[in-house]
């Protein structure tokens, strides 16, 4: 188990690795699922044997609402049909904190529920916000739980130039959820749900 790493220095270097992942060129990505809410791609990661997937979708919001019902808060919980607990373990300022949250069982409990624990990010980008985020190998794992690692996800969202009241959210994911697990499986519910998180979120922003 590791100590807790500089925040500082560790958000600078994970800003910039979103920034990188949102500069992709289009031709690098696959088109891996497509619904009313949103579109997600893939592409191979280059941090581990999975994939990089890129989410996006229009969100009728403002873009501060939406990334508070997204980053680490009282939001995310009610609404992320997924995440099934969350607590803030350390918090360095108001924007960067370390959480650990639990996950439900997918795929008709193929995939077993799971356990991170994820330094979180939040700043400013061109006229909107990055929230983003990274897995540490930190704490005790807790029983009848698999630790999952994050490596360099995040959220942009930024407000759509004639439509200020609608905001682009793009979503850059790469969860290895470890433990015994066909990848088909891993990457049949990373696109579902991804394209879940869209539709949770906006039923959840018009409530």
């Amino acid at each position: 188990m590791d100590l807790l790493p500089d925040s500082s220095p560790l958000a600078t270097k994970l800003r910039n690795t979103l920034i990188r992942y949102h500069r992709i060129a289009d031709g690098e990505w696959r088109l891996a699922k497509r619904t009313k809410d949103a579109t997600v791609w893939r592409k191979p990661s280059e941090e581990f044997s999975g994939y990089l997937y890129k989410a996006q979708g229009v969100v009728e919001d403002v873009t501060n609402r939406i990334v508070d019902h997204i980053r680490p808060g009282p939001y995310r919980i009610d609404w992320d049909s997924l995440m099934t607990t969350m607590d803030i373990m350390e918090t360095f300022e108001e924007n960067c904190c370390v959480m650990r949250y639990t996950t439900a069982g997918q795929l008709w409990n193929i995939i077993a529920p799971r356990e991170f624990v994820d330094f979180s990010y939040t700043t400013s980008y061109e006229d909107g916000l990055l929230t983003c985020g990274i897995s540490l190998d930190y704490g005790e794992v807790r029983p009848n739980f698999v630790r999952g690692f994050n490596h360099p996800c995040g959220w942009f969202c930024v407000p759509l130039k004639d439509y200020p009241s609608h905001s682009l959210l793009t979503g850059y994911i790469q969860t290895e959820l470890r433990g015994m697990l066909p990848q088909s499986a891993v990457d049949t519910a990373m696109s579902s749900t991804l394209a879940n998180f869209y539709s949770d979120l906006k039923k959840a922003l018009k409530t």
